[in-house]
C-alpha cells in the first residue's frame, strides 16, 4: 500500500492534526494498515511532517501513518479529499 500515490488530505483536517499534536493529548487514531485493514491506536500525535512527497504523522508509541491512510482521528472521520 505504501507504493500507492499520495493523495493530499483536507487542509482543515490537517490543521486539526497539528492542533492535537500541539495539545499533546492522547487520542484514538484509526487508519488502514499495509494490508488495507483498519487498525486502531490510542496515543499522542508527536509529529506531523512531509517526506518524499507524502505527509505522515508519528504517534508517541512509534507508529507512523501516512495521512491519506487515516480513517478517523479523535472520533472525527477524515473528510473526502478535494485534491487531484
Amino acid at each position: 500500500m505504501a507504493d500507492l500515490p499520495y493523495h493530499p488530505i483536507d487542509c482543515g483536517f490537517h490543521d486539526e492534526l497539528l492542533a492535537l499534536a500541539t495539545l499533546r493529548r492522547e487520542c484514538e487514531v484509526v487508519f488502514l494498515d499495509e494490508q488495507g485493514q483498519e487498525s486502531t491506536r490510542r496515543s499522542r500525535i508527536e509529529d506531523v511532517y512531509s517526506r518524499a512527497g507524502a505527509e505522515y504523522l508519528r504517534l508517541a508509541d512509534g507508529t507512523t501513518v501516512r495521512l491519506d491512510r487515516l480513517v478517523r482521528v479523535d472520533g472525527r472521520p477524515l473528510p473526502p479529499s478535494t485534491g487531484p
